[in-house]
């Protein structure tokens, strides 16, 4: 079971293979890992004792120096697990000073059916949040929430609320939406005051 991964120069978290969307982009439609990971298809969802000892593992290792960060971003949506994130953060936090990222697709309110960013307060560094498209019709065609159309707008309030509780919030797109969506996307952000990337599509890792 492969739950620390490391890639590029971060190290990487993965916690469950649920989510609640099914992007037409989706790295999952290609294979089941990433570069050399292993596979992150789970057989199960490890506990938090086994998180944290499996960090253990990895610290241990005499070039552990070169990580720059920690990043919650596996073959699932992170916060499909919020409490686990929050138990783990403490635990992470008590044992290094790397920043910790949160790779997300902003729905954990609609998950979890309450106010979820005030559990990331003091633990998470940044919130990074998939937004992939201009309006709730074509993030619902793109990327297949069972929440349906309300799931764009669910996004946009959790990107509004992380701003009150995490000190660094951007929002991501693939490049591949085009240059006009891209655009849009980036005055989405802007209007949010919140920070912005275009992601280079990747079909194999």
């Amino acid at each position: 079971m492969t739950i620390f991964y490391e890639l590029f120069d971060s190290l990487y978290v993965n916690l469950t293979n649920r989510c609640p969307c099914s992007c037409d982009f989706c790295i999952r439609s290609h294979g089941d890992q990433i570069k050399e990971s292993g596979s992150l298809w789970l057989t199960r969802e490890p506990t938090v004792e086994e998180i944290c000892a499996d960090f253990d593992l990895w610290q241990k290792k005499p070039d552990f120096s070169k990580f720059k960060a920690i990043v919650f971003c596996g073959y699932g949506e992170p916060l499909e697990r919020i409490d686990e994130v929050v138990e783990v953060c403490r635990y992470l936090k008590s044992k290094c000073d790397l920043p910790i990222r949160v790779n997300t697709n902003g729905l954990a309110d609609l998950i979890h059916k309450r106010p979820t960013a005030q559990q990331l307060e003091g633990l998470v560094d940044t919130v990074s949040i998939s937004l992939n498209a201009p309006t709730a019709e074509e993030y619902d065609s793109l990327c297949h929430p069972v929440f349906g159309k309300a799931a764009f707008g669910g996004m946009l309030d959790f990107a509004r609320s992380c701003k009150e509780y995490v000190p660094h919030v951007v929002f991501t797109v693939v490049d591949t939406i085009g240059p006009e969506a891209v655009e849009k996307c980036r005055e989405i952000a802007s209007s949010l005051v919140v920070d912005y990337r275009v992601r280079t599509y990747i079909d194999q890792y």
